[in-house]
Order: C-alpha cells, then structure tokens, then sequence
C-alpha cells in the first residue's frame, strides 16, 4: 500500500521520472487521500499514464474540464485559442448578436468550454466536432449547451452551418508523422494517434481545414488555428493560399502559436 504521505507519494512519483513529483502527488493525495484508491492512482502515474488522465480532469484558461483515458490532453498553449477566439465572438456581439462559434479538432471540447466561459453571452451558438468517437463522447459531457458533431473536419458539421461560422477555433493535429516517435511516452503511447499525427510535414490537416474554410466561415468570420512557430509560415501560407486575410499571434506566457484568418 502506498505510504500516504505526501513525501512519500512524491518520492515514488520522482523514482519514476516525474519533474514536477510534489505538486503531482499533492493533486494525487487531494482525489485519493490512501488506501486502495491511492494505489491504484499512483500506479497509472508511475506507469506513465499522463497525469490528468488518471486524474480524470484537465484545466484549460481557468476552466476544468473532464478528460477520459486515451483522449486528447489539453495543453495549456490552446488558452491563445481561447483569446483570439473570444475576441472574435465579443466583436460579433458588438454588431448587435451571438457568434456562431465552432470547436474544430475540439478533442475533450476544453476549448470551446473555455470560450465559452471567458466570451460568455457574445456566443450565441456554440459547435464542436471531432473524428474520435471517445473524444466526442468527452466532449458532450463537457459541452452540454453545445452541438457535438463527430466526423472528418468539415464534413462532421451539418450542411446548415456553411457560411455561417463567425468563430471556428481549431487545434489539428500537426506533428510530423516521423518526430510522433520522439514524443514523451505520455503522449504517444496514452493519446490517440489521430489526435497526434499530422501527416509528412505535420500539416495535412492544416492544408484540409484552410481549403474548406470560405465556405464554412460567414462573411467576416475568422479561423484560429493553432501551429508551431516552425510551423507557422507554412500554415500561414496554406490559409492565404485559401484566400483568407492572415496574421501569426504568439502568446510567450503559454508558449503558444496560432494562425489567425478572416474571410473579407
């Protein structure tokens, strides 16, 4: 039985190549104080489970969501896809009503609940959409006020939604296939593949979602799609090549990385 004392559980947790063993053991500790239920807990962390699978949540932009094993963690650089999303819907609501707003790529949907969370009323529809059914799943039980659609991209929303999106935020996967092999364990033995790979170069997905872009976005609507900064001139150059009006936006306080693109 694990030793439930803090000290204890980070001491297991850092022979087990934990960085970050004490404040893990403490959130740890906070779900399961001992007994059986600790053990078990420790156990997957040790086992390199990433911890808020094992927690069963994750916090994205100061709003906690629900993750499940397998699916997509949440990474705190999205919280620049929160900012610029919510922007974009508080300028809509400006005009006199509620953006339409899409999740694309939504995974767990801590996106989309965040922005809903931070733009609040200036979201008057809210969308997500993922190709993962166990993602999709998650994602409703996060998003209980929103549609979760599940399919490919753009072919998972209605036909009803083309050229009415106001705000699509998109975290599609961009690593390239060669380097998923060099990701932390965490990553690339515990979260899907597909949410994972993107393809030679890591941008095939990126390429997809700009082509279908202007016919999904309204007039004036904006697409915020999450990249590297390696990355972000050819992501860039994928949305101009679309004909969408783009700019990069960095966030160095969360290390994040986007391309924003506005259909004029």
């Amino acid at each position: 039985m694990t030793d439930p004392t803090p000290e204890a559980v980070a001491a297991t947790l850092r022979a087990a190549g934990c960085v970050f063993a004490e404040e893990e053991a403490a959130l740890l500790l906070a779900a399961a104080p001992g007994g059986a239920a600790l053990d078990r807990l420790v156990a997957r962390r040790v086992s390199g489970e990433p911890l808020e699978q094992v927690l069963g949540w994750a916090e994205l932009a100061g709003v906690r969501v629900h993750v499940t094993p397998g699916v997509f963690v949440p990474r705190r650089r999205s919280a620049l896809l929160v900012r610029e999303g919510a922007t974009a819907a508080r300028a809509v609501s400006a005009r006199g009503r509620g953006a339409v707003v899409a999740d694309l790529c939504c995974g767990t949907g801590a996106v989309g609940a965040a922005l809903l969370a931070t733009a609040g009323d200036a979201v008057g529809e809210l969308h997500a959409a993922d190709v993962d059914p166990a993602a999709v799943a998650c994602a409703r039980a996060n998003l209980p006020h929103a549609q979760v659609h599940e399919g490919d991209l753009w072919d998972a929303f209605p036909a009803g939604l083309a050229g009415r999106l106001d705000v699509v935020v998109a975290n599609a996967p961009y690593v390239p296939t060669d380097e998923i092999a060099t990701m932390p364990p965490e990553a690339r033995l515990h979260e899907a593949r597909v949410a994972l790979d993107g393809g030679a170069d890591g941008l095939d997905l990126h390429r997809r979602i700009a082509e279908g872009a202007p016919a999904w976005l309204a007039p004036g609507g904006v697409l915020v799609l999450e990249t590297s900064r390696r990355q972000a001139d050819r992501t860039r150059a994928a949305l101009d090549a679309a004909g969408l009006a783009t700019r990069v936006v960095t966030d160095d306080d969360v290390a994040g990385t986007a391309v924003v693109g506005r259909r004029d």
